[in-house]
């Protein structure tokens, strides 16, 4: 088990991280969600051992990682980083870049070995390609399937699917996490995607300026947002008047996503006034005016500019 003791890390006088605590057990996923510039990347690189943590521990299975002033070579062993700046080498084929990560002692299980990775990043194809020939996005996939060719206990993850497109990335995410339930890999990635934190993670931590913002299960997480900036992860988001969902006299406002509301035909306390329809494929999202503030919602078809109508919340989760 992996346990990570944060009190606090800086760069100079700045202080990059604070109060940051979690353990992950063996197999479970962990998303570090956050904006750009939160601590992501430097979390991933205190737990890699690339950086000295002065005030705080890592343990792993009970024993204290040391960091990078008390090892010849910066990083665990048994951990692999795929970081932004890819780790491949440009002038050799994909096989070779995923070979040199193996034994060489038996070349037959080296050869099914790559065949099994190039398989699961959908590389098979590209096996005798020169790595500098490939694209951003195929460059991404040799490093992720360099990363495992040695099985790593913990597989770390920053924004590692950012340079590949939409329609491969959905299909690569569900074939990469799945096989490492499969293997028992401890994951944590670093990612601004809720898409991806919701759907593949075990937790999330949710940071905001170095510290937890939140922590739990996705279904949690999305179920408790109550800021603009938690909520601001999970796409458009509406905050209203916590009074007009119920009876109660306060001046307090809550979250309400699109989904939560729906054109009624009766009158309510929220009357808005149509601005913009945005096309989604399943609906239309509706840009309307809400007292001089804008308000977001969904509906099955699109509405004409400066047509009012009346909303009512079907539910707030």
């Amino acid at each position: 088990m992996l346990k990570v003791e944060i009190d606090s890390f800086s760069y100079s006088e700045k202080t990059i991280l604070k109060d940051i605590h979690f353990t992950l057990k063996p197999g479970e996923h962990l998303s570090i969600l956050g904006e750009s510039g939160c601590g992501k990347s430097t979390l991933l690189h205190l737990i890699y051992g690339l950086l000295h943590l002065e005030n705080g521990s890592i343990f792993y299975n009970e024993k204290k990682l040391l960091g990078p002033t008390k090892t010849l070579i910066p990083g665990e062993p048994f951990m692999k980083l795929v970081a932004q700046e890819f780790n491949i080498m440009p002038f050799t084929t994909v096989a070779e870049n995923l070979g040199s990560h193996l034994s060489r002692l038996d070349e037959e299980k080296d050869n099914k070995r790559i065949d099994e990775l190039l398989k699961v990043v959908e590389m098979e194809n590209f096996k005798s390609t020169l790595v500098k020939t490939l694209s951003g996005g195929q460059k991404q996939r040799v490093a992720l399937a360099k990363a495992l060719a040695n099985e790593p206990e913990i597989f770390l993850l920053d924004e590692p699917f950012s340079n590949i497109d939409t329609f491969r990335k959905n299909k690569l995410q569900r074939r990469i996490f799945n096989y490492l339930k499969e293997k028992n890999i401890s994951c944590i990635t670093a990612t601004h995607d809720s898409d991806e934190a919701l759907a593949f993670s075990d937790q999330i931590l949710m940071l905001k300026n170095g510290t937890k913002e939140m922590f739990g299960t996705p279904e949690f997480i999305y179920k408790n947002v109550s800021t603009n900036y938690q909520a601001g992860f999970f796409g458009e988001a509406n905050l209203l008047p916590k009074n007009i969902i119920s009876t109660e006299e306060t001046s307090e406002e809550t979250i309400i996503f699109p989904h939560q509301l729906k054109i009624s035909k009766e009158k309510t306390q929220l009357k808005v006034t149509i601005k913009k329809c945005y096309f989604k494929g399943t609906h239309f999202l509706v840009e309307a005016d809400f007292n001089g503030k804008i308000l977001f919602f969904n509906n099955s078809h699109s509405l004409k500019k400066d047509e009012t109508y009346w909303l009512k919340i079907s539910k707030k989760n």
